[in-house]
């Protein structure tokens, strides 16, 4: 019954799920590369980290607007892999202890990221619009 209930509401919350993916990720570079708001961690930023905060500031004004979002939440899911790998994983021990270790949200931005490649924006992006006029 609750999937007979929900199943309507399925292309709705791919497109939300797209959209408040892609807002936080463009939180993150924004806060990295336009350093607003003020983060003190992103204060002094590597040149690494500065890449991967342009990547975040473009994917996820991209992802925000469901525009290419297959190609562009592949590379945010690798991105996100490498976050987790390069940046979290050796902070803590037992390294593999996300909670411990700080990786939980690049863990979950990676497997979100990976759905959304798959799955495409939805029906509320720009993919939907350019592909009802093609």
């Amino acid at each position: 019954m609750i999937d007979r209930m929900l199943a309507p509401w399925q292309p709705v919350l791919l497109s939300l799920l797209r959209f408040v993916t892609g807002l936080i990720i463009l939180q993150y570079g924004v806060a990295k590369i336009l350093k607003f708001p003020t983060v003190p961690a992103f204060a002094n930023i590597p040149p690494l980290i500065q890449v991967a905060g342009t990547v975040e500031l473009i994917g996820g004004a991209l992802l925000l607007l469901g525009l290419f979002t297959r190609p562009v939440a592949f590379v945010l899911s690798g991105l996100m892999a490498c976050a987790y790998f390069i940046g979290h994983m050796f902070k803590a021990a037992p390294v593999w202890l996300p909670l411990l270790n700080g990786g939980t949200l690049a863990i979950a931005f990676c497997f979100i990221c990976l759905y959304l490649s798959a799955a495409g924006g939805g029906p509320f992006s720009l993919d939907a619009i350019v592909r009802k006029k093609a």
